[in-house]
């Protein structure tokens, strides 16, 4: 942290009015709304990479042994063809959620931009919008 320098102060502060601070605090919000949606999506992604290598380990595994299948806490037994099933509907639900989480993601972004664009040509460097 270092000290502003004379000229960088700026003594014509622009004054914030009420819908500036709604722009502010909808700023704040989106910009927690992209953290959260970015830890959902990389556990989404470990998930699949989970299920990516199940499904590698179904392909090598004997089908007439029945499979231990993780459904929440609890580990089932399936028949191999059952676990297959089971298997293409949980990465096709994972994939489903990554897709709506990253549209919600993107859809935060461009908002946020419009919203830096509005404040930044204001305030100026008066304020920091960037993590």
């Amino acid at each position: 942290m270092r000290m502003l320098e004379q000229e960088e102060e700026n003594d014509d502060t622009a004054e914030v009015t009420w819908e500036d601070q709604q722009r502010i605090n909808t700023f704040s919000k989106l910009n927690n709304r992209i953290r959260i949606i970015e830890e959902k999506l990389t556990e989404l992604k470990d998930e699949k990479e989970a299920l990516d290598d199940l499904s590698t380990e179904l392909e090598l595994a004997d089908e007439d042994e029945p499979v231990l299948y993780k459904i929440g806490e609890a580990f089932v037994h399936m028949s191999h063809p059952r676990a297959l099933k089971r298997l293409e509907k949980d990465q096709s639900s994972v994939d489903t959620r990554v897709g709506v989480l990253a549209a919600q993601a993107d859809e935060c972004e461009t908002q946020m931009k419009e919203l830096k664009v509005m404040l930044y040509s204001k305030f100026g460097k008066a304020i920091n919008l960037d993590e």
